[in-house]
């Protein structure tokens, strides 16, 4: 057999190897949390129904993750972004969770994370040269 690497953008191929990591995945973790992935997004919009803000995360297996959460800059430090992250964390006690990761860069969301009660758990250095990218835990559960 011949194999060969090629570079396109292809959905079915994509999705292909996507599922098979997470059936892959699946024989692995406990068998109550096989089939658990739920893309979680809110949206934060004015009054004529424009996006002003929000967050795109999905919850996989035990724990909640936040891919993106953007707030136009014009609204930010008006207390719009602690009521997103309070609702996506109500969403992932309600579903279980156990923790919520994200990630930021160092001229993000650092210190909002943090006094949200996130903790940094690791992070890398020499990012666009000049920043560092933080990754962030935050638990839902007290430990058993």
């Amino acid at each position: 057999m011949n194999l060969h690497i090629t570079k396109e953008l292809n959905q079915k191929d994509k999705q292909y190897i996507s599922d098979e990591l997470y059936y892959f995945n699946l024989k692995h973790f406990p068998k109550d949390l096989g089939g658990r992935y739920e893309e979680i997004c809110l949206y934060l919009k004015d009054d004529e129904g424009v996006v002003r803000g929000g967050m795109l995360s999905e919850i996989c297996w035990n724990w909640l993750e936040i891919h993106t959460f953007m707030l136009n800059e014009d609204i930010r430090k008006q207390g719009y972004g602690t009521k997103l992250l309070a609702e996506i964390e109500k969403i992932a006690v309600e579903k279980d969770c156990d923790f919520i990761k994200v990630d930021t860069l160092s001229f993000q969301a650092l210190n909002f994370y943090q006094k949200n009660g996130y903790k940094v758990f690791g992070s890398i250095d020499n990012v666009g040269r000049d920043f560092e990218h933080y990754y962030l835990k935050k638990d839902l559960k007290t430990s058993k």
